[in-house]
């Protein structure tokens, strides 16, 4: 895979406290590298869309950040209100407190209303795979499988722990055959880490420094 290919599957993140002017530059930046999205806290979605009116990079916000403990109706407000100020994929934050309950069908119904909200724009989920056991992070990729997500997602980027081989595989293992795909995030800091999750069931890698990966 060359960098231009990988350019493609970035989102391009900043989900720090940010100035406009922060933010202009990773629009500029996402446009000139070619990258799949800008990703930015919702403070900021309508400035990003409106540096990146006219180009093909989407603007990706976060939903229930960085916990996923907000009440669903107030996820549901967040992305109906994310959508209507130009963002054009959503990542939301998976309940942690209901998945260390290993209630399943609560978290599935969290994200099916989020996703409801969403209609045509792209949900992604964030699952927080530092925190999750190996039978829960199946439980997981099952429940959002269920809600009709898009991709599920490993991290926040704000947890204990980022993106790793292990749990990117096992991820695509479980989701890839009812098409759903994969997001692979946080701690992913050169082009060959990259490229191996890609290698792994990675169909979008999010970063904070996606012009290193990509230079």
């Amino acid at each position: 895979m060359t960098k231009l290919e990988l350019a493609k599957m970035i989102d391009h993140t900043l989900l720090k406290p940010a100035t406009s002017a922060q933010i202009a530059t990773l629009c500029a930046e996402a446009k000139e590298y070619g990258f799949a999205s800008v990703c930015v806290n919702p403070c900021h979605v309508k400035a990003a869309a409106k540096e990146l009116e006219g180009s093909q990079v989407k603007v990706c916000t976060v939903i229930g950040f960085p916990l996923g403990e907000s009440t669903t109706k107030t996820k549901v407000f967040e992305t109906k209100e994310a959508i209507k100020n130009g963002a054009t994929e959503i990542d939301m934050v998976m309940n942690q407190s209901l998945a260390k309950a290993n209630a399943w069908r609560k978290v599935s119904k969290d994200i099916a209303a989020v996703k409801k909200a969403c209609g045509h724009i792209v949900l992604k989920v964030i699952l927080e795979t530092c925190n999750l056991s190996q039978k829960q992070l199946i439980a997981a990729c099952n429940a959002c499988i269920g809600a009709g997500a898009d991709y599920v997602k490993t991290s926040t980027g704000f947890g204990a722990g980022g993106a790793t081989v292990e749990a990117v595989s096992l991820m695509a293992d479980i989701v890839h055959p009812s098409g759903l795909k994969v997001k692979a995030s946080g701690g992913i800091h050169d082009y060959e880490q990259a490229l191996e999750l890609v290698k792994n069931g990675a169909d979008r890698i999010g970063a904070s420094c996606g012009v290193e990966l990509v230079k």
